[in-house]
């Protein structure tokens, strides 16, 4: 690999998504604070709330999330529009 390609920071991180759990590990150079136990080794944790284990474009699960009735406000505006 090409010397100086990568930034100095530019180490091994896990990313924890926190919606299931789920933690893998890669390179980058996300700054964080935080530090975790992983396959027997300490890493810089950085937390997801959302990843490829748990999108449903990848799981095949399509799920709806309505906070506060937003989708619904939404419908009503948009069935006053089309009349």
């Amino acid at each position: 690999m090409k010397e100086g390609l990568h930034p100095e920071n530019y180490r091994p991180v896990v990313f924890k998504d926190m919606s299931n759990g789920d933690c893998f590990l890669s390179r980058s150079t996300a700054k964080t604070t935080e530090t975790i136990e992983f396959e027997g080794e300490t890493y810089p944790l950085f937390k997801l709330e959302i990843s490829s284990t748990s999108h449903p474009f990848y799981t095949g699960k399509s799920k709806l999330v309505d906070t506060a009735g937003r989708v619904d406000k939404f419908m009503s505006r948009y069935a006053r529009m089309k009349k």
